[in-house]
């Protein structure tokens, strides 16, 4: 009996470390990066369509809007399914919709030439868009607490908050190539092909931890240990779980330090929403750039933003392995990030490209930080078991207010002053409001309890 024991003690142990999470969030960082170019080609179209359809400022911003009006509105019935279908389901599914609202996008012209026809027809698309994908990071997040550890959790989650940068970063340029040789449809054409090709991965790849053909037990254990919820998308869990009650409701939108993490991602998403929406249209009309120097451009942003959101993750999870508690872990880098932000503000006051695009880089390097530590990786430490999809859903709901605001106060305050120095003011502040928010008035930050 002690021997066979033995023996079995020595087979665990002799079982290698497999590393099939990081193939997970591989396909999760794809899926995010897909879902963030599917929002930021728009602002590279921008300029062309404009011109086919007469659209002002103002027009433009609400068109740029209209995924964020959906986002929102879709963020609570999302969360809500996801708790109850899970997390490979509902992924997959909106994942071929949102990728046919997108290509629908590169054929309004080929339905209208009228300016009120084409602004309603854009604005619907964008909307669907926005509706359809809003399950997509509340899903991020719920692989993230399934998958990782906590001591990772900062590197995973920075992965895929990062996405809006290297979306940039990789489709900017080809959708700026796309647009000068075919015409602005193209790259949403080619997104929605990308993205329907992307479920079908999806769907080979993601498994529960416990049912993964390619998960060693030292991995499971690996995971077990350091707190991952493996469970929370198994058919028993989904089947038992109860549905909403009024006391997770009421804690969700009550408690302090949820209220300060879901202002922080407001401030962060309206910095992402500048970037993908009015920057590349900024570096035309304001720059003097065309659409493919505007394309190039943004790639340096864009990469210095990832980076710097791999490099919030990961200071903050060796943080924690260095004793520090996971408050501050989180919001050191979050605060230092934002506050380094703040530098874009000074891209008002000079007149050259190549000094703006530095200010920017740097900019989005501490937001990206910023976020990488600061956003999801507290949802995903704080997040109540009994709702994890509804508490990712809720913050990126707030959170997502930026990205209706930030298009149309900036297309309000360009269509007003004839230039975009103020809209740069009104951005750089946000950097400052959200690192004032995370060191004084968050507090401790620990997972949240119904009560």
């Amino acid at each position: 009996m002690a021997s066979d024991r033995t023996n079995e003690y020595i087979s665990t142990a002799s079982v290698p470390m497999t590393r099939t999470r990081y193939g997970v969030l591989a396909v999760i960082l794809l899926l995010a990066t897909v879902a963030y170019a599917d929002r930021a080609i728009l602002s590279i179209a921008g300029p062309g369509i404009s011109k086919e359809f007469g659209l002002n400022h103002v027009q433009l911003g609400y068109v740029l809007s209209a995924f964020s009006w959906a986002y929102v509105v879709g963020q609570i019935p999302g969360g809500l399914l996801l708790d109850r279908i899970g997390t490979k389901t509902m992924y997959g599914a909106t994942l071929v919709l949102w990728s046919v609202a997108t290509m629908l996008v590169g054929f309004v012209g080929h339905v209208t030439s009228d300016l009120s026809d084409a602004l309603g027809l854009l604005f619907a698309l964008r909307f669907a868009l926005g509706l359809i994908e809003a399950p997509s990071f509340p899903a991020n997040g719920r692989v993230t607490v399934m998958w990782f550890p906590k001591e990772e959790r900062g590197l995973a989650t920075s992965l895929f908050a990062s996405a809006s940068y290297f979306a940039v970063a990789i489709f900017s340029p080809f959708a700026g190539w796309l647009t000068a040789k075919f015409g602005w449809p193209a790259p949403f054409i080619a997104l929605g092909l990308i993205g329907i090709a992307s479920a079908g991965l999806w769907a080979l790849v993601m498994h529960e931890p416990r049912k993964h053909p390619r998960m060693s037990s030292a991995e499971l254990d690996h995971i077990v240990n350091g707190g991952a919820m493996i469970d929370i998308d198994s058919k028993h869990e989904l089947q038992s779980r109860p549905t909403l009650t009024w006391a997770v409701a009421r804690t969700l939108v009550t408690n302090r330090m949820l209220w300060c993490a879901y202002i922080g991602q407001y401030c962060t998403i309206a910095l992402s929403y500048f970037f993908i929406t009015w920057f590349p249209i900024y570096l035309v009309q304001a720059r003097g750039m065309n659409v493919m120097q505007a394309g190039f451009a943004t790639m340096i942003p864009a990469v210095a933003g990832f980076l710097g959101g791999i490099a919030g993750g990961v200071i903050s999870d060796a943080l924690i392995r260095r004793g520090w508690s996971i408050s501050w872990a989180r919001k050191t880098p979050y605060i230092v990030g934002m506050l380094v932000g703040c530098c874009l503000v000074f891209s008002a006051f000079t007149e050259s490209n190549v000094v703006i695009v530095m200010l920017m880089t740097l900019a989005f390097f501490g937001k990206g930080a910023a976020a990488g530590a600061g956003t999801w990786a507290v949802v995903s430490d704080t997040a109540p078991r009994e709702a994890v999809g509804l508490a990712g859903a809720v913050f990126n709901c707030v959170g997502n207010i930026g990205g209706i605001v930030t298009p149309i106060v900036f297309g309000y305050i360009v269509q007003a002053t004839g230039a975009f120095t103020v809209g740069l003011y009104f951005v750089a502040a946000h950097c400052l409001v959200a690192a004032l928010v995370y060191l004084f008035a968050m507090g401790t930050i620990e997972r949240v309890k119904v009560n």
